[in-house]
């Protein structure tokens, strides 16, 4: 844990007890803050008092004196309406921040390399924590992927943190400073919490803050966006630029064009590493991915071999099509972190005899980009709210589904239907193009429920395997009796 200091003695309220807020609430409490914390949720608010975190209603309170709200990012506080607590502690003259605002505050001389995007983010994020793990930086890694930034160690001065940031969390933080800021991709997400695109664009953009010479960019040019933010620094700019991309040549860049990872930061366009060499970082979202890490890694000094060698190693993340099991030869893939139209058409876009399950809370767009795709699904599973609109779609396109309403019916249902049909590669892939909040605390609890039920229908088929051995004995030692 990180004690935060920067409140000590002063009344400090916590809006939001999920993971980073009670981590907030602890590291500010260690610090000896007056903490003052609430979450609309019972149960939330009683696993906090459990833990000796004072309670208070916010939504009552007297705010007089509090300078600064931790704010869980997951609440609304602008759009699409603002949570009635973010307008109270506005009009009390509080500041409201994230718990990466207490971070910048509470290690202000650590490296921080900072990464952003529409998809990739968690990817990107864990990949270069690993390859400067194996580069000997032992770094700590968290934010918006696994375990809450004040959960880290402290790392003082010398030490590097690799944050994944999301769009909520950058409008929260205004004094984080990134010394490698990372730029994937931005596409169409969350635009009802941002007012629309521009203001989606501009939260994006906040990674870019404060970040002077001899700090760095790396940007991302596979999207109209990303080209558009790097054409304007470029021209307005004196920061150090590393532009990246999975489907062109990047002069002065690092790319991954057909399957190549090219490190032309020097000028010298040598052909670093071929990709497919790489099986858990396979397809364009992933070659953009190592793309991007070789860039950042390369920001923070590490030498190209050392970045290569450590690329050959990654694990790979659960939930990102996470191949769970194969069952009477049918695959089930765990993609649960697609969460949007575009992040499950790069699962989509692998196999061809799908079986696929998706839906949950919808995002703004819809899932009209995977219309090309549609002739590799065999049939669709839906779930969660966005069941009937995701149906409505597939029957104008043809495609045929069930409205299975729950993620166990689904799995049910899709492991039967593949078992009938006899496709040549069967695929049962829970690629939900949606949030999970519908049905499901995160995307990560979906995925566990799915790696459960496929392991309840793996066991099923071995136990029926073992009664069919079984079997075959006895009517082996009928036989031998019969014989005798």
């Amino acid at each position: 844990m990180i004690p935060v200091y920067t409140y000590a003695m002063e009344p400090v309220a916590v809006m939001g007890l999920g993971r980073s807020g009670l981590a907030a609430a602890r590291a500010l409490k260690a610090g000896g803050a007056r903490v003052m914390a609430w979450d609309d949720a019972p149960a939330r608010r009683e696993v906090a008092a459990a833990e000796d975190i004072p309670i208070v209603d916010l939504t009552t309170a007297d705010l007089t004196g509090v300078r600064a709200v931790v704010w869980s990012p997951g609440i609304p506080h602008t759009h699409p309406r603002p949570h009635p607590v973010a307008t109270r502690a506005r009009a009390a003259g509080a500041q409201l921040v994230c718990d990466i605002e207490l971070l910048a505050n509470a290690q202000p001389a650590a490296f921080v390399v900072g990464v952003t995007g529409t998809n990739g983010k968690s990817t990107t994020t864990s990949l270069i924590g690993h390859i400067l793990h194996h580069a000997g930086h032992a770094p700590q890694v968290g934010g918006n992927l696994g375990t809450p930034v004040l959960d880290l160690d402290p790392v003082g001065p010398f030490g590097t943190y690799v944050l994944e940031l999301s769009s909520y969390q950058l409008e929260l933080t205004p004094s984080l400073v990134c010394d490698v800021a990372v730029l994937l991709n931005v596409s169409s997400d969350h635009l009802d919490r941002h007012g629309g695109l521009e203001g989606y664009i501009a939260a994006k953009r906040r990674i870019f803050q404060g970040v002077l010479p001899p700090r760095t960019i790396c940007i991302g040019l596979d999207d109209t966006i990303g080209r558009n933010i790097h054409t304007e620094l470029t021209r307005q700019d004196s920061r150090d630029l590393i532009p990246f991309a999975a489907g062109r040549a990047v002069p002065r860049g690092v790319s991954a064009k057909d399957g190549v990872l090219v490190d032309d930061v020097d000028g010298k366009a040598v052909r670093v590493l071929d990709l497919s060499e790489l099986t858990v970082l396979s397809g364009a979202h992933n070659a953009q991915n190592a793309a991007a890490a070789y860039a950042a890694c390369r920001a923070r000094g590490v030498a190209p071999a050392l970045i290569v060698e450590a690329l050959r190693t990654y694990p790979g993340l659960p939930h990102r099509h996470e191949e769970v099991a194969t069952i009477d030869g049918i695959l089930f893939v765990n993609d649960s972190k697609a969460t949007n139209a575009e992040a499950a058409e790069t699962a989509i876009v692998r196999h061809e005899d799908i079986y696929w399950i998706a839906g949950g809370r919808a995002k703004e767009g819809g899932i009209d980009r995977l219309e090309p795709h549609l002739d590799r699904i065999v049939h669709a599973y839906l779930i969660g709210e966005a069941a009937e609109a995701f149906g409505d779609f597939l029957d104008r396109n043809e495609v045929p589904f069930s409205l299975c309403g729950t993620l166990d019916k689904a799995v049910d249902l899709a492991f039967q239907h593949a078992l009938e049909d006899g496709e040549a590669a069967p695929v049962v892939l829970l690629s939900p193009a949606c949030a999970s909040f519908d049905q499901f605390e995160n995307f990560e609890a979906r995925g566990d429920a799915f790696k459960a039920l496929v392991a309840e229908l793996a066991a099923d088929a071995e136990d029926d395997a073992d009664d069919a051995d079984e079997t075959d004995e006895t009517d082996d030692d009928t036989q031998a009796e019969e014989d005798g």
